[in-house]
Parts: C-alpha cells; sequence; structure tokens
C-alpha cells in the first residue's frame, strides 16, 4: 500500500514563500510520476504541478507558472513543491498524489490516472 505524507504548509503573508515536502512509501517511488493538487473552501481540486518520475519533465498550472517548482529526491522518496510569491488565492489544502502506473522518463499523468492520495496541508496565505 502506497503512503503519501505531506508536510510544510502553514501561514504565509502575501509575497512570501513556503516548501512543502511529500514523503512516499510502500513502493519504488522513483518509477512513478508525482503531482500537487489543491482545494479552496467552496472550490473543486485543481491541478497544480506535476513531475515524471526521472524528474525531467515537468508541468504547471497557468495559476503558479513562474512562481511555484516542483521538483523530487528519489533518494529520500520525496516531492516537493517550492512556492513563491504566494498570494491570498494560493489559499487552499494542498495534495500530494501519486500516478498509478509506471510510464516513460517523461510521463505526466493525467487527474484521473493518480492512484494515491495524501492527506493534505493547509497553507494560509494572509495578513
Amino acid at each position: 500500500q502506497v503512503q503519501l505524507v505531506e508536510s510544510g504548509g502553514g501561514l504565509v503573508q502575501p509575497g512570501g514563500s513556503l516548501r512543502l515536502s511529500c514523503a512516499a512509501s510502500g513502493r519504488t517511488f522513483s518509477r512513478y510520476a508525482m503531482g500537487w493538487f489543491r482545494q479552496a473552501p467552496g472550490k473543486e481540486r485543481e491541478f497544480v504541478a506535476a513531475i515524471s518520475w526521472s524528474g525531467a519533465t515537468t508541468s504547471y498550472a497557468n495559476s503558479v507558472k513562474g512562481r511555484f517548482t516542483i521538483s523530487r529526491d528519489n533518494a529520500k522518496n520525496t516531492v516537493y513543491l517550492q512556492m513563491n510569491s504566494l498570494k491570498p488565492e494560493d489559499t487552499a489544502v494542498y495534495y500530494c498524489a501519486a500516478a498509478g502506473r509506471e510510464g516513460s522518463s517523461d510521463y505526466i499523468p493525467r487527474e484521473y490516472e493518480y492512484a494515491y492520495w495524501g492527506q493534505g496541508t493547509q497553507v494560509t496565505v494572509s495578513s
């Protein structure tokens, strides 16, 4: 069974930064693409960023492009989301997700292809 545990959320002022981490266990982490999603109160879950298992390919939502960076350390079974220039509209619960199947080194899953999800970590951007 795959387990994903997010950490690093909190309260930050507009313009500030946070780094989220997602520690994975239960299978060979390095062979699976990973993603970050978020859900704000009263809104549907939305895609934030994704990274292929090799790290060679990344994908971002337009709303975070240029401000957020996804990365991974396969030796530590961990994926990160560095969030800079945070805005109040970034306030949400952030979820880490893992693909349900292995893929090519540049494979980025569609949302329905993520099979495992973490419990989420709250990010609040407010002055």
